[in-house]
């Protein structure tokens, strides 16, 4: 009678489970990776429209802040800061984001955007 793979290596029952669980973590470290440089992105493009937003609303003679925090998704507002230059006929708004973590130890500098707009008289 022909022996089944299991009964001829009985210490091999298993191995494929235990090698999958010492890969395990390396999985998620790299899912993990994906998913904050998608956030990274996200929070550049927000940086952006906030900087745009900003600028549009100081070119009006209004407030660049309010404009700025009122551009961006909700969860990064209170991350948010503008700076406004104004010279000559145009204004400058910077917009500061502070890129979210959600690896631990990872840690971002700011994401800056500038938007340059000419001032309506």
């Amino acid at each position: 009678m022909p022996q089944t793979p299991c009964a001829r290596h009985p210490r091999d029952r298993g191995q494929v489970a235990v090698e999958y669980l010492g890969f395990l973590p390396v999985l998620l470290v790299v899912a993990m990776a994906a998913v904050q440089l998608g956030l990274v992105a996200y929070t550049a493009q927000q940086a952006g429209t906030a900087a745009r937003a900003g600028a549009r609303s100081a070119s009006l003679d209004r407030e660049a802040g309010p404009a700025c925090t009122a551009a961006v998704s909700d969860w990064l507002a209170g991350r948010t800061g503008c700076a406004v230059a104004k010279g000559g006929d145009e204004v400058t708004v910077t917009a500061t984001i502070d890129i979210p973590s959600i690896v631990p130890g990872w840690n971002f500098d700011p994401v800056r955007k500038t938007a340059t707009m000419p001032v309506d008289h």
